[in-house]
């Protein structure tokens, strides 16, 4: 068995897309994946299953959760060797200090015209960014509400992502190391 890491995108937000997590452990279950376990509310959560292709296996969560709560979210699933290593590849380990001002993004492929330039542009002096194939890593120290190169990233990356903040990394990995 394999274990696996899904990040679910712009689920209970704003009150929209809402999806409890037990409802979720509940349809996770349901497709026969082990061991599940979720992280806070906005959709991470860890399971074991057996080795089923990420890709196909990713578009069987989102319509099991569109089957059961009426729509299909973005779910990015990842290995738990992948997070390891975005874990340990981390370019900015004197941020994790301060938890919250570093975000790690997970891109659905390596971004094949990243516009490197175009994110250079909107960063502040104290952010920085790196992309390490398909992971980009940015530490905002003064947090990401109001960066431009935050809201930005996605566009110029030119590829779907989603990001969390290492606190939640850090858990993620620790949940999938428990599995």
């Amino acid at each position: 068995m394999k274990t696996y890491i899904a990040l679910f995108r712009g689920i209970n937000v704003g009150g929209k897309k809402r999806l409890p997590m037990k409802d979720l452990v509940t349809v996770l279950e349901g497709l026969g994946l082990q061991g599940v376990k979720t992280f806070i509310q906005s959709g991470n959560a860890v399971f074991r299953g057996k080795g089923i292709a990420i890709m196909r296996l990713s578009k069987k969560v989102a319509a099991a959760i569109e089957e059961s709560h009426g729509f299909a979210p973005w779910v990015l699933l990842l290995e738990a060797p992948v997070l390891e290593q975005a874990i340990k590849r981390n370019p900015y380990p004197e941020a994790e200090a301060a938890p919250s001002t570093l975000h790690v993004g997970f891109l659905a492929t390596v971004p094949p015209r990243p516009d490197l330039d175009g994110l250079e542009k909107l960063r502040t002096a104290g952010e920085r960014f790196a992309l390490a194939g398909d992971v980009f890593y940015l530490h905002a120290p003064d947090g990401i509400g109001r960066s431009k190169l935050a809201a930005g990233m996605e566009r110029l990356l030119g590829v779907p992502m989603t990001s969390r903040n290492w606190n939640t990394i850090c858990k993620l990995g620790q949940l999938a190391r428990e599995a």
